[in-house]
Order: C-alpha cells, then structure tokens, then sequence
C-alpha cells in the first residue's frame, strides 16, 4: 500500500509539473510545438522587353510574421538573371509547421549594398540605368505558403518581373517603374519547394509564326482568352492572372515553367512581334503535344518534373 501510494503521489506531481509548464498567460495549456528550420529564396519569371539588359534590386529586409530572417543581409542583386529555375538564398527561419501568409520585403531604392546609387534599377542595353521606385519600401506579399513538418522546407519566392515593372508609355528612352502597390503585391506568389513541380519542354515553330512566344501557366478552369489578352489592371498587364510563364529560347527552343503548386495546370502559347525595342503580342498560338499529352489538363505533384514538347501549327 505504501509503495502504491508513493507512486500516484509521483505521477500527480509530474502532471502538476507539465501542467505549469505549459500553461499561457490565459490559463490554456499549449504543448511546445517543434520548429523547423525553413529556407527562404528568390526567383523571377521573365520581364518581355529586349531593351532591357538587367533588372537590379535591393532588399534590405525580408520579415516573415514580423520576425526578420536569420543571416540575411542587405542585397542586391539581378531578378531577371533568376529564370528557369535559378534562386537566390535569401536566409532562414525556425518555423512550426502550419500555413503563412506574411512575408514583408523592404527595398531600397536609393542605394545598393555598397552604398552606390540608385538602389533598385532597370539597366538597358545601352548601358543607362533607369531608377525603379514605388509608393512605399515595403511590399506586403499576401500568398499562402506551407511549412511542413521536415527538414528540408524551401520557401520560394517569386518576384514575376512580367506583372510588377512597367515602362511608361510613349517614352522613347525606356522609362520604367513598378506598378502599383496592390499589383506589385499580387505579383508575387509563394510555394514550398517539397509541394511544387516543374513543366519543362520544346517549341517547334516550322511556320515560323512568331518573332518570341511566350508559355503561360493557368490553374485548370481559370484561362479566359478574351480577357487575359487584353490588359489588365492599372498597370495594363497582358495574362494577368497566369501562375507563371516562360520565354521559349535557344537552340531547342526550350522553356521551364518552374515551382508550380501542385493542382491541375492549362499551357497557354502566345505569339509576339517585334516592334522597335520591345516585343508586341500577336496572337495565340495552335499547338500540338508530340506525346499526346493534354495541354489544358497537366496535373502536377509534388516533385513532378513533366516533359511537354509541342509543335507550333498556327494562330488563332
């Protein structure tokens, strides 16, 4: 009996004890939830203007729930150098597991990370530097993002320079800026690498219908050719409400269409013409799979690396 009742005594202690421990200001008990060590980094989708060398920017704070990243230091660095896959590490967080929908990027626009002058620009080719300013530093990006219970979390961030820069009409020197607040925050987008999947592939244009074409990424359902092909927007952006897109280049005429979530993706073929410095879109383009796969129901895993090769037919 006595040994019996030394151990309830025991057991009612520690309870008491884990009790204390866990208890919140309210009075709730909480559990510590472990933490994971999640890497944050940048990429870019392509920005469609040939005069247009190189897109510099400079962060000089990345904030995720408030809390500033671990080992991150004011940078600059080429956003339209980060396509087809390419990515810059920003820093890390220790985060639970569970979904975000915080993440704050400061830029400075007046100086670089050594101190020169401007801070985020458009360089043409000609070698000018064009400065890019906005209504205010700090971008507020609202897109979801998980992180799940392992080692390898990989945030990225894509910085679509398609949808956040514009040039100012009518300007023969190439005047650029970033759109509006509200559209430069809607213009990046959120995955975790370990849920997102790549579509890769070649363009075959025999017909040579096109000075460049473009591949967009829709979500299943969501693609409307009357709308995305006229622009959208304060900032008039043509398919506005494309995932991603990529430019079909080089000697195979290959595109990446990278980090999609996983879901079920349409591919959208757009022509353009060259007009002066810069490219004027066309029309959409006819396309065939050379595999037979559907092109308007790709469904994508995570990890999942698709080969979509297609033959150009024609405009529509």
């Amino acid at each position: 009996m006595k040994n019996y009742l030394k151990t309830v005594t025991v057991v009612f202690i520690s309870t008491l004890m884990a009790v204390s421990c866990s208890n919140n200001d309210d009075g709730d008990v909480n559990m510590d939830a472990e933490s994971y060590d999640t890497t944050f980094k940048i990429t870019d989708a392509p920005i469609d203007n040939s005069n247009v060398e190189a897109v510099f920017v400079t962060v000089s704070n990345v904030k995720v729930d408030g809390t500033s990243l671990e080992g991150f230091n004011k940078t600059t660095f080429d956003l339209s150098a980060l396509v087809n896959g390419e990515t810059l590490t920003l820093g890390n967080l220790e985060l639970e597991a569970g979904s975000y929908s915080n993440i704050e990027l400061e830029l400075d626009y007046e100086t670089d990370a050594d101190g020169n002058s401007p801070g985020c620009y458009v360089e043409l080719v000609n070698g000018e530097k064009d400065q890019l300013e906005a209504t205010a530093s700090k971008i507020s990006i609202t897109d979801s993002f998980e992180v799940l219970a392992t080692t390898t979390n990989e945030i990225i961030i894509d910085f679509d320079l398609r949808k956040t820069i514009k040039e100012e009409q009518g300007s023969a020197n190439g005047n650029f800026e970033f759109v509006s607040m509200q559209e430069l925050s809607s213009g990046i987008r959120t995955v975790n690498n370990d849920q997102a999947g790549n579509i890769s592939g070649s363009a075959n244009d025999a017909e040579n219908t096109s000075d460049k074409i473009i591949v967009y990424a829709y979500e299943n359902g969501t693609f409307n050719a009357d709308v995305e092909r006229n622009g959208q927007g304060e900032s008039n952006v043509l398919f506005a409400n494309a995932v991603t897109s990529s430019e079909v280049s080089g000697l195979n005429n290959g595109y990446n269409l990278s980090f999609l979530k996983e879901g079920e993706y349409e591919l959208v073929f757009a022509s353009y013409t060259q007009e002066g410095d810069g490219f004027a879109f066309n029309a959409l383009l006819e396309v065939e799979s050379t595999t037979g796969l559907d092109l308007g129901a790709i469904s994508i895993t995570s990890a999942l690396q698709i080969s979509a090769n297609v033959t150009i037919t024609g405009t529509k």
